[in-house]
This record gives structure tokens, C-alpha cells and sequence, in this order.
């Protein structure tokens, strides 16, 4: 049975920030709905096989490579650059502040886990009010790799079983977990929970309720 964290990774993208908002740009640059899905399937299998394979190949070039792919490089370089902008001007699910703030307020140390550049994730955080509710950015590491939870940890200074992770993404659950973090699964994204990962320790509708119930987790004996 988990106890209850000490502290909590919110992972950023479609979890904190959905990327439904970035639609329009890809309407604005001729770019036909459905590959936009297309674009996240194939920015996702890059990253995973970069957590195996390694390689030194940032965020912002999967993203990019990707829209180049999926458009048979045909999109223009002013429509890349908007939508790659926009990464960084995405607007938090309406619960992520509240959510984020319930941690604080409980005690809980807690850190932005993203697989995108610092400086960009900072950028986002700070737009939607929630840089300054968070004591770190954990960035720029490929997950599902068990090495990017275990910098989460190192960042907060905690032991990995006293860190609970808050995600929308099945996949981040079982690296989580398999990292030995204690795992939160908000339902919001996938809406079923994969079931060929390990479940999660907790799960909830929303950021809100997982947060709740993380914390509602047994404390660990004295």
C-alpha cells in the first residue's frame, strides 16, 4: 500500500495544459484537423524511442521533425514557428492552479516535470500564474525512461517512493511507477486507463481529485 507523498511531479503537456488550443494554429496554417493527432502520435513515438535509445535531439526538434513529417514537409516555416510558439502559450485546464495550490497548502514540495526545454516550460508555467506555486522545473529529459522521475526526486530532494506523480498519460504511469513514485491518473485525457500498464496507486476525474487523493493516502510511520 503507498503512503503519502512528501512531495508531487505535475507532468505539463495535456496534463496541466491541454494542446487542444492549438487547433487554430494548425487551422492557420492549412493543416487538416486530424493530423494535428497525427502530429502528437508521432511527436510521442520519437520521444519514446529517444527515453531508449538516447541521443542528444531536444523536445523542439521531435516537434518540429514531426510536423515536418506529417505534412510530407510541405508545411511552411512561418506556420512552424507559430505552431512550435504555441507550445509555450497554451492555457492550464481550469482546476491545474487549484489543484497545484491544494499541494502547497497540504505541505507537499512540488515540481513541473516536462520532456520540453526549461526555458520554454518556465514561459508556460509563468503565463498561467503557476511558476511561482512550483519549487522546480524538471525538463528536458525523455520519458518514459526511469531516469527523468528519478531527477524529479533529486530536484525536490526526496527519496522516489515518497514522490507521487500527477498525470493524464498511462504510459507516464508505468514509468512512474516502475521508478518506484507513487502514481496519480487523472481521467480527463484518456478517459479509460490503458490496461496494459500496471494501474495506478490513486485516480481521479480531474487534476483535482487526484491531488485529493494522494493526500488522503496513510502517512508513513514516524
Amino acid at each position: 500500500m503507498p503512503t503519502r507523498p512528501l512531495a508531487l511531479a505535475f507532468d505539463v503537456l495535456d496534463t496541466l495544459f491541454p494542446l487542444g488550443p492549438l487547433e487554430w494554429r494548425f487551422r492557420e496554417a492549412g493543416i487538416p484537423r486530424i493530423l494535428m493527432t497525427r502530429w502528437s502520435d508521432h511527436l510521442l513515438r520519437d520521444a519514446f524511442a529517444l527515453a531508449l535509445v538516447g541521443g542528444d535531439r531536444t523536445f523542439e526538434d521531435v516537434a518540429r521533425g514531426s510536423l515536418r513529417d506529417i505534412t510530407g514537409h510541405q508545411i511552411a516555416p512561418a506556420a512552424e514557428d507559430a505552431i512550435i510558439e504555441g507550445l509555450s502559450r497554451l492555457a492550464p485546464r481550469r482546476e491545474a492552479v487549484s489543484a497545484v495550490t491544494a499541494a502547497r497548502d497540504a505541505g507537499l514540495g512540488v515540481v513541473a516535470l516536462a520532456m520540453g526545454g526549461e526555458d520554454a516550460t518556465r514561459e508556460l508555467l509563468s503565463g498561467a500564474g503557476l511558476l511561482d506555486l512550483v519549487d522546480g522545473v524538471c525538463a528536458g529529459r525523455w520519458r518514459p525512461a526511469g531516469e527523468a522521475y528519478l531527477a524529479a526526486a533529486g530536484t525536490l530532494e526526496v527519496e522516489p517512493h515518497r514522490l507521487g506523480l500527477v498525470t493524464a498519460h498511462g504510459w507516464d504511469v508505468g514509468g512512474a511507477g516502475r521508478a518506484g513514485l507513487v502514481t496519480g491518473w487523472s481521467a480527463h485525457l484518456e478517459g479509460r486507463f490503458p490496461a496494459v500498464f500496471p494501474e495506478p496507486d490513486v485516480r481521479g476525474r480531474d487534476l483535482g481529485e487526484v491531488v485529493e487523493a494522494l493526500l488522503d493516502l496513510r502517512a508513513a510511520p514516524a
